[in-house]
């Protein structure tokens, strides 16, 4: 039961606090709502997470570890079944995270707090993330180089750069493109993949 209490609290707090960094940032948002809306006192905050700066690293952690082994093992699948295609491999990068977005369990919120982090410029974050993903996107970007060897490695992250911050707008569904009434949303994501990986194609090739 001591278990199963650890986890349900540790979760319960990830949860409120994506919820509120999602609606009001990451310093608008204060440990003492994040304890209300979880119903839970600050010590168990400290106990779990020790810091603020922490507890924004691990709402990152907790979506991210997912979706970063998910593309990787779709990049191996790629790489052994379509070698050279450029296609596959960016599908691998845009097919995980748009199914995470579409996450019922929190997964929109999550999408919002992505946003935060880009319009707060926060660098501890920034480098949290270079630190615990950087290695997914070098792998990606390995295999991009192998499909277009003629890019430059500057025009390849830059590139890499601009595909991934047109997948955050698409995993946010900003966008001109509503889902049409009568198309789920499993059909319409298959759709926003479909195009943006046409894109993004077109992009690295020119």
């Amino acid at each position: 039961m001591a278990t199963s209490a650890h986890f349900s609290t540790k979760d319960r707090i990830l949860g409120a606090a994506e919820e509120l960094f999602a609606q009001f940032g990451f310093t608008g948002t204060s440990l003492r709502q994040v304890t209300s809306l979880a119903d839970v006192n600050i010590a168990a905050v400290n106990y779990h997470f020790g810091s603020k700066e922490n507890l924004v690293n691990e709402v990152f952690r907790r979506r991210m570890d997912e979706m970063s082994a998910n593309r990787l093992t779709a990049l191996k699948d790629a790489l052994e079944k379509h070698p050279g295609e450029l296609e596959p491999i960016l599908a691998a990068f845009v097919e995980p995270a748009l199914a995470m977005a579409q996450d019922r369990h929190g997964g929109g919120a999550f999408v919002r707090v992505v946003a935060r982090a880009y319009a707060e410029k926060n660098d501890n974050l920034r480098k949290f993330l270079s630190d615990h993903y950087g290695h997914v996107l070098r792998d990606f970007a390995k295999a991009i180089a192998t499909a277009v060897p003629g890019l430059s490695k500057e025009e390849l992250y830059w590139r890499l750069d601009f595909l991934a911050g047109a997948l955050t707008y698409a995993m946010a569904d900003f966008g001109l493109i509503k889902r049409p009434t009568g198309v789920s949303e499993a059909a319409h994501r298959e759709r926003a993949a479909h195009e943006l990986i046409r894109f993004s194609a077109a992009g690295f090739k020119s």
